[in-house]
């Protein structure tokens, strides 16, 4: 069965020998070999874009299952950092939304680098058991809350920081917010980062608000002088960032002037059982736990290190782009969802 996933740019389809997935070249060259269920992919051009699609049969059912139900029954979840955000800017790695915060302060930089450098290992152990890998998550985040505070942040700080960064939206990444917000279709933005710093980015780079957007995130107190005093709610962190931390999101629009109030609480949210997820990790797949959906397509972004990963990134989702491709091809699935006609 060959299945075409269609696309604004012109590209060949691929069926790999022995293999259950067919990938999709955009204009550029790949070489392919399937070798005892192994798969070999060459990359002879570095800014390719390819789109591997493990299952064709089976998204094409979820496809036709969503577009069914209409957009009312449709939410997205996406994570932030290179996810909605490119992985490469200007031939460099770009930064994180946790990594360009500058305090103002040194001294406290470099406390909270040498937590990153003690914890960030423990997060990837494969041998420390669950309950004890979330309480040291836990730890982890609540020390460097403590050193925020401690270290004086102010929401000055946080606005050049944005404004000094290198972290910049992937091409169509507006065209997509806007598209959703048209047809009242909710984005949960879920990090375990701090939303205010999310914020600010949208607001420095895409320059505009969206009502149908939650940041899903710990959001900071600050006081009248603009100087951090606490956090909000419950922590969310690597390991519980998903739809149980719903409570404790806001919309973005409140923090950025929207006076036509709130579309979506948590419950409307959850009464939308078909999911489009989208995430740079095989982690973030755990961002609809919580959510008793009837139907999900996910959507990977496989931005680096494409050889070593794509095997287990294709069996993970529904859906890979490679190479740190742009949103276009998401706004197209996303246009075809919500479309009464056939592919």
């Amino acid at each position: 069965m060959s299945y075409r996933l269609q696309s604004n740019f012109p590209f060949r389809c691929n069926r790999i020998s022995n293999q259950r997935f067919l990938l999709f070249q955009i204009n550029s060259k790949v070489w392919c070999s399937g070798e005892t269920n192994r798969n070999q992919v060459e990359m002879e051009e570095t800014d390719s874009e390819f789109v591997v699609v493990d299952d064709p049969e089976l998204f094409q059912k979820k496809k036709a299952a969503i577009r069914l139900a209409g957009p009312a029954k449709l939410q997205v979840i996406a994570d932030f950092d290179a996810t909605l955000t490119k992985y490469f800017v200007n031939g460099r790695r770009g930064q994180s939304s946790h990594s360009l915060l500058q305090q103002g302060n040194p001294e406290y930089n470099v406390k909270r680098h040498k937590l990153y450098e003690y914890y960030h290992p423990l997060e990837f152990s494969p041998i420390i058991p669950i309950e004890e890998k979330t309480k040291l998550m836990e730890e982890w985040w609540g020390k460097t809350h403590a050193l925020l505070i401690e270290g004086g942040l102010t929401y000055n700080a946080i606005k050049e920081s944005v404004a000094n960064s290198t972290i910049a939206f992937r091409d169509g990444v507006t065209e997509l917010f806007e598209f959703l917000e048209e047809r009242d279709i909710p984005v949960l933005i879920f990090s375990a980062g701090l939303a205010d710093i999310i914020e600010e980015v949208l607001r420095q780079k895409l320059h505009r608000s969206f009502r149908n957007v939650k940041i899903v995130s710990n959001r900071m107190v600050f006081d009248e002088e603009g100087r951090l005093v606490s956090f909000k709610g419950k922590l969310i962190h690597v390991l519980n960032k998903n739809e149980h931390a719903l409570d404790m999101a806001a919309p973005l629009h409140d923090q950025l002037g929207d006076s036509n109030g709130s579309t979506n609480d948590s419950a409307l949210v959850k009464k939308r059982t078909n999911v489009l997820l989208l995430g740079d990790h095989i982690g973030d797949l755990g961002m609809s736990d919580g959510l008793n959906y009837d139907t999900r397509i996910s959507v990977g972004f496989l931005n680096d290190n494409v050889k070593k990963s794509l095997q287990s990134y294709r069996k993970a989702f529904d859906v890979l782009y490679l190479n740190d491709a742009p949103m276009w091809g998401v706004l197209k699935l996303v246009s075809q969802l919500c479309s009464d006609g056939r592919d």
